[in-house]
């Protein structure tokens, strides 16, 4: 049932309004207000899912009821009900987040197909945070340390901005979790977000992937291909291990970031495009650039924002709180109740040498998971994951 509050100080188109919205149909409870005080105060107490809010009024006018409303929940769509003389207002609010307005008197029919239009919107709007709540819960940063905390606030930082990020670490690092995250907190999160390994595709391949190619621009191109950059149009493209990438490639990305154009393989033709680049690495750059294998120019273009992302060795105590992530995440997979791990299973899962990074840990915990008791022992720990 969608719940209805009304915002008006006239009590007869008040009562109007609650009416014709009562009504209409049975799903909706509608509720009121006789000034945009209360009604404030009914917004904190209540969930509603659409707001219908007059604009002149005494103690609080309405303009000040949606600026106040928006910051306690900024989700509620509010339709503003405006007089003549409002008209200039009313579309004002639109700028500072109503939905829509609706002059007085209301027409029955533009009321009735502005509420349901506004009910919709709340609907997808919730729908998209629940599947957004989930997508990011597969990449979840874990840990409370103080390594953590610097690149949690940096990419609070960042990410609503279009600043290129390079992104450097060990394997097994997470480095494309941070990746994701500075997407999601982006404003290009409902944009694509397309991931390219630069080690997993063959050099001679590696343009064609990233730009795309035409129909006869090599012997197995039998037709028009986009490439990855294209893809991410108006998204983020994750170059992860750029340091693997051809120099070719390399002038190729470098064009693109300075001119936002790409061509695709077999073409001059220009194709505008409008992408975020984030880019990871495993290997030092500067050594790379000296040994002349990586174009200084890129990576100045790439390195505008740095994030190291440091070894599990060296943020041993959120090793707990990862065991713990990991065994509640396996547990989901394979249908079966998470396992407690011992305070010694812990404290020595903790002094091993985790050269393989968080990723190594996600293996061992799943192999103790598997192979150790109803609790996680020191003894299954000294077993099955010995080093």
């Amino acid at each position: 049932m969608s719940k209805i509050l009304v915002i008006e100080d006239e009590s007869a188109i008040r009562r109007v309004l609650v009416k014709i919205l009562s009504e209409e149909s049975d799903s909706y409870n509608v509720n009121e207000a006789e000034d945009g005080l209360r009604g404030i105060e009914a917004i904190k107490k209540e969930d509603f899912d659409l707001v219908l809010c007059d604009i002149k009024m005494p103690k609080m006018d309405g303009v000040e009821v949606l600026e106040a409303a928006k910051k306690i929940k900024p989700e509620i769509p509010f339709i503003m009900i405006s007089g003549h003389g409002d008209l200039d207002t009313a579309v004002n609010t639109m700028r500072l987040g109503a939905f829509d307005y609706i002059s007085k008197p209301p027409d029955l029919n533009r009321l009735l197909t502005t509420v349901r239009n506004a009910l919709d919107r709340k609907e997808l709007v919730v729908e998209n945070k629940i599947l957004k709540k989930k997508v990011s819960k597969n990449y979840e940063m874990i840990g409370e340390s103080d390594e953590i905390g610097v690149i949690k606030e940096i990419i609070e930082k960042v990410a609503p901005t279009d600043a290129r990020v390079l992104i450097t670490g060990s394997n097994g690092t997470g480095k494309e979790l941070v990746a994701h995250w500075l997407h999601e907190k982006s404003p290009r999160s409902s944009a694509p977000f397309i991931e390219v390994n630069c080690a997993a595709i063959p050099s001679e391949l590696i343009e064609s992937e990233l730009f795309g190619h035409v129909k006869g621009a090599f012997t197995s191109a039998v037709k028009d291909r986009a490439g990855k950059f294209e893809a991410a149009n108006k998204g983020t493209i994750f170059l992860d291990e750029i340091g693997d990438m051809s120099l070719s490639a390399q002038a190729k990305v470098l064009r693109a970031l300075q001119e936002s154009k790409i061509s695709r393989v077999g073409t001059d033709k220009d194709i505008k495009v409008d992408v975020r680049v984030l880019a990871a690495t495993n290997k030092d750059l500067k050594k790379e650039i000296e040994e002349g294998r990586f174009r200084e120019d890129l990576y100045h273009r790439l390195a505008v924002i740095l994030i190291k992302v440091p070894a599990l060795n060296d943020r041993r105590n959120d090793i707990p709180m990862l065991i713990d992530h990991f065994s509640q995440k396996i547990a989901s997979e394979q249908g079966t109740t998470p396992k407690d791990f011992s305070k010694k299973a812990l404290e020595l899962l903790k002094g091993y040498d985790w050269t393989g990074n968080v990723r190594e840990l996600r293996n061992v915990v799943e192999r103790l998971i598997i192979l150790g008791g109803k609790e996680v022992s020191e003894e299954d720990v000294k077993l099955f994951a010995s080093k």
